[in-house]
This record gives structure tokens, C-alpha cells and sequence, in this order.
């Protein structure tokens, strides 16, 4: 009997594209950086692609497997509606398999213990995106729903008025996650209780009541304390003191039990603003706390006018919510849907390195031009005050290289003439699992997988003699494959027994089946993709809820 587990189906899901890892080409004029460092932890590595974004994931995966602290996402929530800058109406069934697609890689990159993924979504996915990340993912790996309120005034066009969005929360260990997540910075909201009525030098505090309740007291949570004034107090019936009397004496001397104004009143433990590490984060992020659409709109057009502004960016603050929570200063963040550029914007300001992949031209109108601004020390808006961003650090510009196959007029696949020797070889590792790392001082040294074991790529026909005077090169104690456009006067046995250090392959006859060559599109976009083959009829079947399928 075969196994059979809980699982989302639909039209297509058996069908997964093979892509082809491309690598990354830099555009040295896009890349930005400050003119001098502001501060010794100014970060410069941070990485904006634009590509589509499933190949971008798949040229970032040797690199960065294993490495990410936080991926955050927004795709395209699939109502219906035509938004801007991404064509948002796909049929249900391409929608989930795209999203399979990229999560699953997504899912590769996260830290094995610490990284955790954040993905904004909407009612109408919701449902089917928890049961897809439940089988990505595992349901275990699940954290938390949160519930943003993306409005603060009532939405009366609707039955019943949209009012907020969630945030879906999955950890790769939630154990881990639990020990490691941070803790939330009181809000102004929070911390307006905290006063300093008699200019404590320590700074603003708040009294806190020192009785509790009776149950499990000890016999030392029961004295006399008498205030300044000469007033007695004892706990109320049914309560105790909160603290022993050697603790409460030892407060009373720090000067860190208060007893009001005139020292008669009962007494409070004073804790300062300064103590306050956090809350613990919980699953409804309220407006005056996170942001709101309209806030982040204002942001976007202060950045940009008025002009082509995003239909759905999302406020600065709520992005600092996900990151505060999730990351350490220094750790890596990812949005493989950048929109505007409002992660990368925040985890720059935040001392967080960041990846960011879009697609649309707004990549160079929108994303760049922000992120100049936020190195330049210019954001006028978002979190900028809150965290006193002076400015500094930089990013690489990448653009995502052509396919490395391409199709001749008599419809052979070639080496793309767009190629040259260091975008070859840099591929050629990428494909065969070699770390790209040109030697130079050996000339056959392009690449490596182990201290002992390295890559060679040429398009030339290789002669018996070369490949000789290659392998007395590379020697006994290491191991040399070769990637060449052909090599003669031996056969491939003969060739295995001479040079036992050599592996030889021919290019590209040793990558033509290993992915589909020349797909550049696999965006979110219903335009570029085919119809899904009709399955055969099969009786009517229970859905997720228990209904009879259509």
C-alpha cells in the first residue's frame, strides 16, 4: 500500500520548469556606494538583480545555500486585478505552481537553523498558500499568521470592508526560532507612561505596584514598610509584596522604590525606560504600530513624486517589524519580489546585508534611485529617525547573463556567442558544482570543489601531446576536470587510462540535456506561459473543505 500524505493539488503541479543557472553579470555604472565610510560596520556587498526573479533564486542558490537569515516576500496576490508593474490575473493553478517553484528554492536558502520566511498575502491566497507552505515548508515550520492592519478608515465600497493582510510566518527550526527571535521595541505608543516626575538622572521610569498575589508566597513576601513620611504599609488581605524584604531594602537604598510625591503613598518598584528590553511579538500588527497603506504611499511619493507611484507598497515600518524580529545586525535578508525596494531601503538603515530581484524597468526608476538616496544619507522618510541613519555602505548591480546555449540557423545548440572566456568558465563552474576562482598563477586552474580537485574550461580542440603536458601539470595528488570543445588522437577509454587525474567533457555536448537553454521569462505573468495540458475526466472529489469539486 502506498503512502499517502495531506497535500494541495492542482492542474499542472507534476510540471516543473528545468532551469538553467545562470550567472550573474555586474554593471559596474548601476553599482553605488557611499564616498567614504561613515561608520567601521558600513556594509558595500549588498546585491540588487534584475532578472526574473526564479532564475535569479536558482544563480544565487551554490552561492548562498544555507545563508539566509530572513526572506521576506510580496508577490502578486492573484485577484483578478491588473496592478502596475505586475500583471496580477493568473489562472489559480499557474499561480500555485509558480509560487512552488520559487519557494522551494527559497526554502534552500534559508539558514538551516536560524532563517525564517515572511510572506505578505491577502484573503483570497491565503488559505491555499498556508496548505502550499505547509508542504514546502512542513507543518511544523509554521510560526505564526499575523493579521496587519493595513487601514485605518473603512473601506465602503465592499460587503464587508478590507481592512487588513497577513503575514505568514514560517521558521526552517521553530525551536530554534523561539530561542533566537527578537523581542519588539516598545512603540511611542508604549512608552509615553514612562515620566520622570523627579528628574532621575537615569532617565524616564514608571511605578510599578510591588503586591501580588498571596498563592504561593513565602513567609519573607510578609513585613512592615514604613515610608518616608512615617506611614505604615502592609500587603491588602489576600496579597503579598512582590518582593522579599532583603530585595525590597536593597532596592530602597539604589533609590529605586518610589513612595509619591510627598512620601506617604504605598509603595512602587521604579523600572526605567532604559530597562525595557521588548515584548513579545504577537500576531495582530495594528496601523499606529506598523504602518499603513497610506503611509507608504506618502513615503513613495516623497521619494518620487506623485507620478507612477506603486499601487501596493508596503510602509517602512512594517518592514522593520519582520526585520527586528527575525535578524541580527549583520545577517542576511532577501526579497526575491522587491516592488520599490522597500526591504533592501530598511535592512540597509537597520545594518542588515540584503539581496533584492525584480524584474521591472521601476528596477532602475524606482529601486536604484531609492537606494542612492539611503546610502547618500537623503531618505527623508520611513524609519530613517527612529534608527538616526546617518547614511553610508553601497550595493552591486547585477543583471542576470544570457542562456549559455543557443540555438544556431540549422538549430543546433552552440555555446552563445555572447560568451566570452571568463563568462564561460564562471558558468561552466556554476553548472558542474565548482566555486569560480581563477588562479593567477595557473593557467588551468579556473575553478574549485575541494583543495584537491579543480576545473578547466576551453572551446579548443585539445591534441593527445596537450593533454599530456596538462596532466604532468596537475600531477598525482590532484584531480582535474576538463571541459574543452574537443579533444583527439585518443579514444574516451584510452583517454580514462592515460591521464587518470583528468576527467574530460565536451562542451556542450556535457550540459545540452541538463536544463531548458533560452528561457529567459518565467515571471508572474500569464502572457508568457503555456496552457497546462487538460487532464483526464475523473469522478467529482471532496476539496479542502469537504465539497464536491467542480
Amino acid at each position: 500500500m502506498s503512502m499517502q500524505k495531506l497535500e494541495l493539488t492542482w492542474i499542472g503541479k507534476d510540471q516543473r520548469p528545468r532551469l538553467e543557472p545562470r550567472i550573474l553579470l555586474e554593471d559596474p555604472v548601476r553599482s553605488y556606494h557611499a564616498k567614504q565610510r561613515v561608520t567601521d560596520k558600513d556594509i558595500f556587498d549588498n546585491r540588487l538583480i534584475k532578472g526574473d526573479n526564479l532564475l535569479a533564486l536558482k544563480a544565487l542558490e551554490a552561492e548562498f545555500s544555507g545563508k539566509v537569515k530572513c526572506v521576506y516576500i510580496d508577490p502578486p496576490y492573484n485577484t483578478g486585478s491588473a496592478f502596475t508593474h505586475y500583471d496580477d490575473g493568473l489562472e489559480h493553478s499557474i499561480w500555485l505552481g509558480l509560487m512552488r517553484d520559487r519557494l522551494e528554492i527559497l526554502r534552500r536558502l534559508l539558514h538551516p537553523t536560524d532563517g525564517s520566511l515572511w510572506c505578505s498575502i491577502d484573503d483570497y491566497e491565503a488559505p491555499y498558500l498556508r496548505v502550499l507552505l505547509d508542504e514546502v515548508f512542513g507543518r511544523k515550520a509554521f510560526i505564526a499568521s499575523n493579521v496587519w492592519q493595513k487601514r485605518y478608515s473603512r473601506e465602503n465600497r465592499e460587503a464587508i470592508g478590507d481592512v487588513h493582510e497577513y503575514v505568514l510566518t514560517y521558521a526552517m527550526d521553530p525551536v530554534q526560532f523561539k530561542a533566537i527571535r527578537n523581542k519588539v521595541p516598545p512603540t511611542p505608543e508604549q512608552t509615553k507612561v514612562y515620566r520622570n516626575p523627579n528628574n532621575d538622572p537615569q532617565g524616564p521610569w514608571r511605578p510599578i505596584p510591588m503586591t501580588a498575589q498571596e498563592g504561593h508566597a513565602t513567609k519573607e513576601q510578609f513585613y512592615e514598610i514604613i515610608s518616608p513620611a512615617g506611614v505604615a504599609f502592609r500587603p491588602p488581605s489576600g496579597r503579598c509584596w512582590g518582593l522579599s524584604k532583603a530585595t525590597f531594602e536593597k532596592l530602597r537604598e539604589e533609590g529605586r522604590i518610589y513612595f509619591g510625591k510627598n512620601g506617604d503613598s504605598q509603595p512602587n518598584v521604579i523600572r526605567y525606560l532604559s530597562e525595557v528590553e521588548g515584548y513579545v511579538p504577537w500576531t495582530w500588527w495594528p496601523h499606529d504600530e506598523v504602518g499603513h497603506t497610506d503611509e507608504s504611499k506618502k513615503e513613495i511619493h516623497a521619494l518620487f513624486g506623485k507620478v507612477d507611484a506603486f499601487d501596493t507598497p508596503k510602509p517602512e515600518r512594517l518592514m522593520k517589524r519582520v526585520i527586528e524580529i527575525a535578524t541580527n545586525p549583520g545577517d542576511l535578508v532577501l526579497d526575491s519580489f522587491a516592488g520599490s525596494g522597500t526591504t533592501g531601503a530598511v535592512a540597509h538603515k537597520m545594518g542588515r546585508r540584503w539581496i533584492m530581484v525584480e524584474l521591472g524597468e521601476h528596477c532602475h526608476t524606482h529601486i536604484v534611485p531609492r537606494l542612492q538616496k539611503v546610502i547618500d544619507g537623503q531618505d527623508p522618510g520611513g524609519v530613517t529617525q527612529a534608527c538616526a541613519w546617518p547614511g553610508g555602505g553601497g550595493f552591486r548591480y547585477y543583471e542576470l547573463a544570457p542562456t549559455l546555449l543557443a540555438t544556431d540557423r540549422w538549430g543546433n545548440l552552440v555555446i552563445n556567442p555572447e560568451y566570452d572566456a571568463g563568462m564561460l568558465s564562471a558558468a561552466m563552474c556554476k553548472l558542474e558544482g565548482f566555486a569560480y576562482a581563477p588562479s593567477e598563477t595557473l593557467w588551468w586552474q579556473h575553478g574549485h570543489s575541494s583543495e584537491s580537485d579543480f576545473i578547466f574550461v576551453t572551446t579548443q580542440t585539445l591534441s593527445a601531446e596537450q593533454l599530456d603536458a596538462l596532466a604532468d601539470e596537475v600531477g598525482g595528488e590532484r584531480s582535474l576536470l576538463v571541459c574543452c570543445g574537443a579533444y583527439r588522437g585518443v579514444t574516451a577509454a584510452q583517454a580514462a587510462q592515460r591521464w587518470p587525474q583528468l576527467t574530460i567533457k565536451k562542451i556542450p555536448k556535457m550540459v545540452k540535456d541538463r536544463c531548458e537553454w533560452g528561457h529567459d521569462d518565467y515571471s508572474l505573468n500569464v502572457a508568457n506561459l503555456p496552457m497546462a495540458a487538460k487532464p483526464p475526466a475523473v469522478p467529482a472529489q471532496d476539496d479542502l473543505f469537504g465539497g464536491d469539486a467542480a
